[in-house]
């Protein structure tokens, strides 16, 4: 008997230290192999300039959907255990790192968006309407996604 998976979740996936494309291929491989989430897509992954703090190499970047029973906060903390299990450190805000991996929007069973603002987890993510290097992977496998009254793919035509 499987396990039921009432929440759908888009994550983004990021690094520029070591080898960030091996790094992503193993944290999706790690929340796959739970029986709580499933991947369900995954976009190409493309290079970018960093953002924020901009001396430093270029990322690698990605998104993934995934369907799983994990509650917003409980996803959060096991997002951050995976990055923790691939020796993710966090030194300085946006800085060079060897995986990151944001939620970026949830829909709960019914397909409605779960909006949240606690201190661990903003939903959706706050920041997602202005970074190209999270619109264009997400317009891969999400385009008609809604996101604060827009689909991805609006948002990332306006960000271009």
């Amino acid at each position: 008997m499987s396990i039921a998976l009432p929440y759908r979740a888009w994550l983004g996936l990021g690094g520029n230290i070591d080898d960030p494309v091996a790094s992503m291929a193993k944290a999706l491989k790690l929340l796959d192999a739970r029986t709580d989430t499933r991947v369900i897509a995954v976009s190409q992954v493309y290079r970018t300039p960093p953002w924020g703090k901009t001396d430093q190499a270029w990322f690698h970047n990605a998104c993934a959907q995934i369907e799983t029973a994990l509650a917003p906060l409980q996803l959060i903390d096991t997002c951050l255990d995976v990055e923790r299990s691939l020796k993710r450190v966090r030194q300085e805000r946006w800085g060079p790192r060897i995986i990151d991996i944001d939620i970026l929007a949830m829909q709960d069973e019914a397909g409605e968006a779960i909006n949240m603002n606690e201190p661990a987890l903003e939903l959706p993510h706050p920041r997602i309407q202005e970074r190209a290097f999270v619109l264009v992977p997400l317009n891969d496998i999400a385009p008609s996604l809604q996101i604060a009254g827009k689909t991805v793919s609006e948002w990332e035509k306006a960000c271009a």
